[in-house]
């Protein structure tokens, strides 16, 4: 990886590796580094972390020496949420300033105009509710706390709920399903290349995870008029607002998620007001906002 690093700033002449995880390519990036300057090529490194470095560390300590050593030798570091850069200072010697710049989301692919084959494909005429979620699937998305809360929601409010991703968790999501006697209302998509075109006939977006560093899942559904229903975990409170553009519980509180949606989609006065304060509570993570920001890093470190 630091081989091909140095080969592609040497052809295309780069000033600056932004990269992306502490391990594995800050580390190459600091190796392809040193590696240059034997050339009197002067290559500035931007890192920004994602969270999976902090998971990494906290299964494996060994590597936190590494990390720690990759984020220290970046010329600039940046996280994706306040959270984030809280954790990392906490855990981490860090001997430099970290920048929280969030994601960001391109707005071009949200048109308000909705698409006819996917109202025949996703919509009926039962008048049902429509409930998404969209992840890989891992555990710390905690999958059966959604069909939970799914299952609770549909007791009370005609809705179907649509499941886009692929993941180790899937064969058990479908297995209780089944066993709670919803797997007729539950539509397993798998990978999806166009979740805007899913999202935008959602009426609520459901993410239950145990550990989330920003929720970009959240901040596309919200970007397509939905209201989100989220724990209140890392950086999940920065983007969905509680009482405004869904609401943030605590984790594994599925009775409560449950009886937040059910309200919620009882109201229609109520769920409109909340799919124009999700639209415009993520119109602030667009990439006209966000990534000046990531230009201005990229100015200061090369002015250094």
């Amino acid at each position: 990886l630091s081989s091909k690093m140095l080969e592609v700033v040497t052809e295309q002449k780069l000033d600056i590796l932004h990269v992306h995880y502490a391990i594995p390519h800050a580390y190459a990036a600091f190796m392809a580094q040193q590696m240059l300057k034997e050339k009197g090529i002067d290559i500035k490194i931007v890192t920004t972390l994602h969270g999976t470095d902090i998971t990494l560390v906290g299964s494996h300590p060994s590597y936190k020496p590494a990390v720690e050593f990759s984020i220290n030798q970046s010329n600039a570091v940046t996280a994706v949420s306040e959270s984030l850069k809280k954790e990392t200072l906490e855990l981490f010697n860090i001997k430099q300033n970290i920048f929280a710049i969030p994601n960001f989301i391109d707005f071009n692919k949200y048109p308000d105009r909705k698409d006819p084959i996917c109202e025949d494909l996703l919509l009926s005429n039962h008048g049902e509710k429509v409930i998404s979620h969209i992840s890989n699937f891992r555990p710390v998305k905690r999958i059966s706390d959604l069909i939970q809360v799914f299952y609770r929601i549909q007791l009370k409010v005609n809705s179907k709920l649509l499941l886009i991703g692929e993941g180790p968790e899937r064969e058990h999501a479908e297995y209780l399903t089944k066993q709670l006697g919803i797997f007729n209302k539950v539509h397993f998509l798998g990978n999806c290349q166009e979740v805007n075109k899913v999202l935008c006939y959602s009426d609520l977006f459901l993410l239950p995870s145990e550990k989330e560093s920003f929720g970009l899942a959240a901040l596309e559904a919200m970007a397509a008029k939905t209201p989100v229903i989220s724990t209140n975990v890392g950086g999940l409170p920065e983007v969905n607002i509680d009482g405004e553009t869904g609401y943030t519980l605590p984790l594994g509180a599925v009775d409560e998620m449950a009886a937040k949606a059910i309200d919620l989609l009882n109201n229609e006065v109520l769920l409109a007001q909340f799919k124009e304060n999700a639209k415009r509570q993520a119109n602030q993570f667009s990439i006209e906002k966000i990534v000046p920001l990531y230009e201005e890093v990229y100015r200061n470190v090369l002015n250094e």
